[in-house]
């Protein structure tokens, strides 16, 4: 790897552990100064830039993390969304989150049985997330990493998550009968006519069409798409994202986290978006380097190499960007406006320089690693 990258690396990594204790209860910091909170589904997601660093500082904060969501989980099983505040409840993702994160510990640690009364908890609950009993589960609208987006029903990212856990856990009929279930095109499924990518979520003749690049990038990472969707998606999602380069829409050559962007003119446009969530901004197609790690590992795991390489290139200098930080300084910024690049989030968000690291080590490496 050349200099840039390795020097990215080892920012990535002084950001994780100027973040892994925070003022709360000395759990790690969800953000260097903005978000002092151990949200659960960033801490989560960011394991998997721990397990491609093996510093050991990092691995002990993880497993203090999940002995502490055990410790606060729900009487029914409920992973709470603050690692810390068992009365934080109501995310859809937190609980698959940690399901799927301690099912990867085990295999990285050796030690299979940690957590297992948890898991058994977590699992139960997962079962009855169902809507209408079917292998696929449902969530509420705000519930999972977009707390601004409406996502109604069947989201795709959740169920890759299921999808992921049932597989790192060994359940693999389980896992299975969900794939099947997920790839049913007769409108029951993620799959859509005429488009590549699943649909970000549907619900009866609810479907939304648009990419959810975290969603189709679990889907590949997991296996829920077989190598050849896999393939198709990334050259579709690829040709759309130059299509707005194009048309001045996307500024940088990184993907937005949904796209086509959600306009006031859509039916499904509710009017806290116009303050909230604006067309290219926040979760309405903004540019999350942490999704872009995603999809980063997905073009690894679909065998796209050079893709891959281009596209850590890009997210590299990406990440050097900050708001508040010196110009020398690394910004890992929590995201990015989709039309002119700027940094709109946080500065060292602890999943963004997480992910970058995970990104790395999946190029390197030339495969997905953990999955």
């Amino acid at each position: 790897m050349n200099a840039s990258i390795q020097e990215a690396k080892s920012a990535a990594l002084e950001v994780l552990l100027h973040n892994s204790c925070g003022p709360y209860d000395g759990l790690p910091r969800t953000a260097g100064w903005g978000y002092p909170e151990p949200y659960t589904r960033d801490l989560l997601i960011s394991a998997l830039g721990i397990f491609a660093s093996g510093n050991e500082v990092l691995l002990h904060s993880l497993r203090r993390v999940l002995a502490t969501l055990a410790l606060n989980q729900s009487p029914r099983g409920m992973i709470s969304s603050l690692v810390h505040d068992p009365e934080d409840r109501g995310a859809s993702d937190t609980t698959p989150l940690f399901l799927l994160v301690l099912g990867m510990f085990r295999r990285f640690t050796g030690d299979e049985d940690f957590l297992e009364d948890a898991a058994t908890k977590a699992l139960r609950w997962m079962d009855y997330q169902t809507i209408d009993d079917r292998e696929l589960v449902g969530q509420q609208p705000t519930s999972d990493w977009r707390d601004e987006q409406w996502i109604l029903g069947h989201g795709l990212f959740v169920n890759a998550l299921v999808h992921g856990y049932r597989k790192v856990l060994g359940m693999d009929a389980r896992a299975e009968a969900l794939r099947i279930d997920a790839n049913r095109a007769d409108g029951k499924g993620f799959v859509t006519g005429g488009l590549a990518t699943y649909a970000a979520w549907f619900y009866k003749v609810l479907r939304d069409k648009r990419c959810d690049l975290l969603g189709n990038s679990l889907a590949i990472l997991t296996g829920l798409a077989d190598r050849e969707r896999a393939c198709e998606m990334l050259a579709w999602i690829e040709a759309r994202c130059d299509a707005m380069r194009d048309s001045g829409e996307l500024a940088v050559d990184l993907a937005p986290c949904y796209f086509p962007f959600m306009q006031p003119s859509d039916p499904d446009w509710h009017p806290r978006y116009e303050t909230y969530n604006l067309p290219g901004h926040y979760h309405n197609g903004g540019v999350w380097p942490f999704v872009c790690g995603f999809h980063i590992a997905a073009m690894v795991a679909a065998g796209e190499q050079d893709m891959a390489e281009t596209k850590l290139q890009s997210l590299t200098q990406l990440v050097r960007i900050s708001r508040k930080l010196p110009p020398a300084s690394f910004g890992f910024n929590e995201w990015f406006r989709a039309q002119d690049g700027s940094p709109a989030g946080e500065d060292w968000q602890t999943w963004s320089a997480s992910m970058y690291l995970y990104a790395a080590a999946c190029v390197e490496r030339g495969r997905a690693l953990y999955f």
